[in-house]
């Protein structure tokens, strides 16, 4: 009796049921986590109005990924999720990036200024004589 494994014999290439149907074994792996959809994000992305409206963009594709997600097509709202975190991103740094440039010009433009009123006091408080007019 042979009770090597795994067996090479014409028995183990074509496993057989009693009846005649062929095994199906099925692999499982760790369950996938379900898609996102950033529906709260886009939200506040699109109530607070930012420019070019990719906010309600975010918003839309949202909207789209959770429709995807409960017709269970998984990888539809895995897409849409992906470009609603893209809108919600490009929005939020269109939102920060310009007021902080805004404040880092008026910053710089006044420590300019304030240099130049200091050299040009100098200048402002000069006293002219009568006899420098004639």
């Amino acid at each position: 009796m042979d009770t090597s494994y795994p067996r090479e014999g014409p028995r183990a290439s074509t496993p057989r049921k009693v009846d005649g149907a062929a095994h199906t074994a099925l692999v499982l792996g760790p369950p996938s986590p379900p898609p996102r959809d950033h529906l709260i994000w886009s939200a506040f992305s699109t109530l607070y109005l930012n420019l070019c409206c990719l906010g309600f963009l975010a918003l839309v594709h949202s909207i789209k990924a959770r429709d995807q997600k409960v017709a269970g097509d998984l990888e539809a709202a895995r897409r849409y999720g992906s470009k609603a975190k893209c809108y919600n991103i490009l929005a939020a740094m269109w939102t920060l990036v310009p007021p902080l440039l805004l404040l880092g010009l008026v910053v710089t433009g006044a420590l300019h200024l304030s240099r130049l009123a200091k050299d040009s006091a100098a200048f402002f408080s000069t006293k002219f004589e009568d006899t420098d007019y004639d």
